[in-house]
């Protein structure tokens, strides 16, 4: 039976545990040091931070409190938009192990492709960046590598130069938020759809089909909704800083959803809203 601590293979052979606990929007400190023990203590083995989030160095206190092995938590941070290119890209790697507490991270993801400060020449400097974390993956200090909000033609420009293919791309997935082309070409090129905001930033609360289908498999709107990106063979990411709801999240190995929730999940375009259009962001 599939569980927290069942696992995805990545094309390298890296095995990450299927879902993963999101910190985004969790503020550094008490917060989400305490967010972090709890999400350990029920279980979760998969923590996912990033340099924009600003509690790289909370996460790694939790780590460090819960007595757990490192070797047991896979750990994945992610590079942010200032840091892009070669040297830049080693340094702000370097500071994320110190806050992080660790001698290496599972997994680390450029963070967006397309950052306002670079966009001039977003893909020469996203080749620069790949190849400095190529290094560092080559090297050891970092298990597995791949990008987030990536679409098709970023992925296609990173193909040019990349000797290493990115074995992860994380994106705003969630019912009503598919992206099914982009789904079709990380399949066919290895490449596992993790899903973050896998809630829709809370948006799925209101949506009223949702609420039907839980009540139909007497499970919470979110358990549906992470048991939906679970069956798409998505890894959902989802956060909470509220000890209950943490446990809430775990609990989605119990049931399945037919074929017909499935369908009508699919079809609830935009409830959610969409995934950020990576060439337009003001950051």
């Amino acid at each position: 039976m599939l569980s927290l601590t069942s696992t995805y293979l990545l094309s390298n052979g890296v095995k990450i545990p299927q879902v993963g606990f999101g910190t985004w929007q969790t503020p550094a400190g008490d917060v989400a040091e305490k967010s972090v023990l709890e999400a350990l203590k029920v279980g979760y083995r998969h923590i996912d931070t990033a340099q924009g989030y600003k509690n790289e160095e909370s996460v790694g206190n939790a780590i460090k409190k819960s007595g757990l092995k490192r070797e047991d938590i896979f750990l994945t941070t992610k590079l942010w938009n200032e840091s892009h290119g070669y040297e830049a890209t080693k340094k702000a790697f370097a500071e994320s192990l110190v806050k992080l507490q660790t001698e290496y991270v599972d997994l680390f993801l450029i963070h967006w492709p397309n950052p306002v400060t670079f966009r001039d020449d977003w893909e020469k400097t996203n080749a620069e960046t790949w190849r400095a974390m190529e290094e560092l993956y080559q090297e050891g200090k970092i298990k597995a590598i791949g990008v987030s909000n990536f679409m098709i033609h970023h992925l296609e420009a990173l193909e040019k130069t990349a000797k290493i293919w990115p074995m992860v791309n994380q994106v705003f997935l969630a019912p009503g938020e598919v992206q099914h082309d982009l789904g079709v070409y990380c399949a066919a090129h290895q490449i596992l759809l993790e899903a973050y905001s896998p809630l829709g930033t809370g948006k799925i609360f209101s949506v009223p089909e949702m609420k039907t289908i839980a009540e139909k498999h007497q499970k919470t709107i979110a358990q549906v909704a992470l048991r939906w990106s679970l069956q798409h063979k998505f890894l959902p990411l989802p956060k909470s800083v509220t000890p209950s709801r943490i446990k809430e999240n775990t609990e989605i190995f119990d049931f399945e959803l037919d074929k017909e929730d499935m369908r009508l999940l699919d079809s609830l375009d935009g409830v959610v809203g969409k995934q950020k259009d990576p060439d337009t962001t003001n950051f």
